[in-house]
């Protein structure tokens, strides 16, 4: 069945998705006319490619992504330095359950890609599982590893036959999107699956 996804900040930049990849991508009246029959999604703000987290390693290997019964305790943001190594020490389970709630707030966040050489296998496996790209970073990162980096990188444009993989933010615009950051994600696509919605 085909999904025709278009945000109100951004008509221009409709995707109508046919089962992993996309079909095609035009204005919104165009792609509506064009596929009557497909299922429409309709997002505030402006859909994009996604965005590539250069912090793979750090986010999803050296960070512990808090249970929310953990909540009391560690809080609900990723725990970092000694006391993350102590929690992810407590063995395989431990550290691919961090993986996979840190790939979903990653995803939450609008990221469909991830950098850097992930060794563990629990990350890999979240990773693959969620369907996230890999791709290689530089060796120089801008900033400390942050779900919303700084600078955000959107991957290039979006085109018919490329994998359906794209975000939606609720901004006006790209530059609103540069200054208020990947939290105002409301919509992830990978793999042509709706991975994330806010609620």
């Amino acid at each position: 069945m085909l999904t025709l996804h278009t945000a109100d900040a951004s008509p221009e930049t409709a995707v109508v998705v046919d089962g992993a990849h996309i079909a095609a991508v035009g204005p919104y009246e165009q792609l509506a006319a064009g596929h009557p029959g497909a299922r429409l999604r309709r997002w505030p703000g402006i859909l994009t490619p996604g965005l590539l987290n250069p912090y793979g390693p750090e986010l999803l290997e050296q960070a512990y992504h808090p249970d929310p019964r953990e909540a009391d305790r560690l809080g609900t943001e990723p725990v970092f330095g000694e006391r993350a190594r102590a929690l992810l020490a407590a063995g395989p389970s431990a550290r691919g359950a961090s993986a996979r709630r840190g790939v979903q707030r990653m995803l939450a966040h609008g990221t469909v890609a991830v950098a850097g050489e992930l060794r563990g296998r629990e990350a890999l496996d979240a990773v693959r599982r969620a369907g996230l790209a890999l791709a290689g970073r530089p060796a120089a990162l801008p900033g400390p590893a942050a779900l919303s980096p700084v600078p955000l990188v959107l991957l290039p444009g979006l085109g018919a036959g490329k994998p359906a993989r794209f975000a939606v933010f609720d901004v006006p615009d790209r530059d609103a999107l540069v200054r208020d950051g990947a939290s105002t994600c409301v919509a992830t696509v990978v793999g042509g699956r709706l991975v994330y919605r806010r609620r």
